[in-house]
């Protein structure tokens, strides 16, 4: 991954909302590159801040402090018409895609209106292209004329894919984007956005509960947990490299179809302190059998344990 172009560079962001006369920290000193025709995978536990960051990166949410360039560029100090035109170099895919769409549109509209607005062009050339983008997905020239409702959860995802494309951004998000997919077609969805990726050189970050799904479409993976990220690895070492507890805990969690039945379950205790409160030491510390006065204390620093690969934790040994 050195050798390769960096796209997107993220540093040291964070995120506080005001709740009443507190402030909740839903991400806290994120920083990591990504790189064009890479895929990067986030995971963690519903509230860790993936979605804050995602919205972040988007422009859809502003930062509270830090930076984020793309292609060296810090778009999170561009304002009005420099900061509307830059958003089409990213682009976002939600989980739930019928809630994107409009009921009265057709999804030729649907997918031509991107190229309309941002290059205008003649409606004839935009629905023309929106056929092909529509190839592209997987899916027949003639759904252009169909509406949201007639088509299924899977269809309506390539279409939401097919418009974040449209316009051919650098950089594209997937929040979830086949959660709400059944397993065969999550699959479908994974392989086109892990092909794009490859075709048009782009870079792609691709946030998932599912950590066997996000590791089989990533190179890389970071573990968000209370809003940091606690490790960095690469996807193929995943299970071999990983040292964190949390990420440990994580991949116990993969049942493999072929496992033991009388197997027990290793369980992850406990439940997240609330980010509302400010936590002294590391955030992991009430739920890990690695805790020691030290990281009640402490927060442990993301550092480098080998090229590629880094970790938030004092013991990992």
């Amino acid at each position: 991954m050195q050798n390769k172009e960096i796209l997107l560079e993220v540093s040291h962001v964070n995120k506080e909302f005001p709740v009443k006369k507190q402030r909740l920290r839903a991400v806290s000193d994120v920083s990591f590159t990504l790189s064009r025709g890479e895929l990067l995978g986030i995971v963690g536990e519903s509230g860790c801040g993936k979605s804050t960051l995602a919205k972040m990166i988007v422009g859809s949410l502003p930062v509270s402090s830090g930076a984020m360039t793309l292609n060296g560029v810090d778009y999170t100090a561009l304002k009005g018409k420099e900061k509307r035109l830059f958003r089409r170099n990213i682009q976002m895919v939600f989980q739930d895609p019928l809630s994107s769409f409009s009921p009265r549109m057709k999804i030729g509209t649907y997918l031509a209106e991107p190229r309309r607005n941002y290059d205008h062009i003649p409606k004839e050339q935009a629905l023309d292209e929106a056929e092909e983008l529509l190839e592209q997905v997987g899916l027949p020239r003639d759904f252009v004329m169909r509406y949201p409702h007639e088509l299924s959860g899977g269809q309506l995802q390539r279409v939401a894919v097919a418009r974040a494309i449209a316009i051919h951004p650098e950089l594209l998000l997937c929040d979830e984007a086949t959660g709400a997919l059944d397993v065969s077609i999550q699959n479908q969805i994974a392989k086109l956005l892990v092909d794009l990726v490859e075709e048009r050189n782009i870079g792609c970050i691709f946030i998932g509960h599912d950590l066997a799904l996000v590791r089989s479409v990533s190179q890389r993976i970071a573990i968000m947990y209370m809003g940091k990220i606690v490790e960095l690895v690469e996807s193929e070492h995943l299970e071999a490299m990983c040292r964190h507890p949390y990420t440990i805990a994580l991949i116990h969690s993969i049942f493999d179809v072929y496992c033991k039945q009388d197997e027990e379950v290793q369980l992850l205790q406990g439940e997240p302190p609330s980010p509302l409160k400010v936590q002294e030491g590391c955030p992991f510390a009430p739920r890990c059998g690695r805790c020691t006065q030290k990281c009640r204390e402490a927060v442990p620093e993301l550092r480098e344990l080998e090229e590629g690969h880094l970790a938030a934790c004092f013991h990992l040994e």
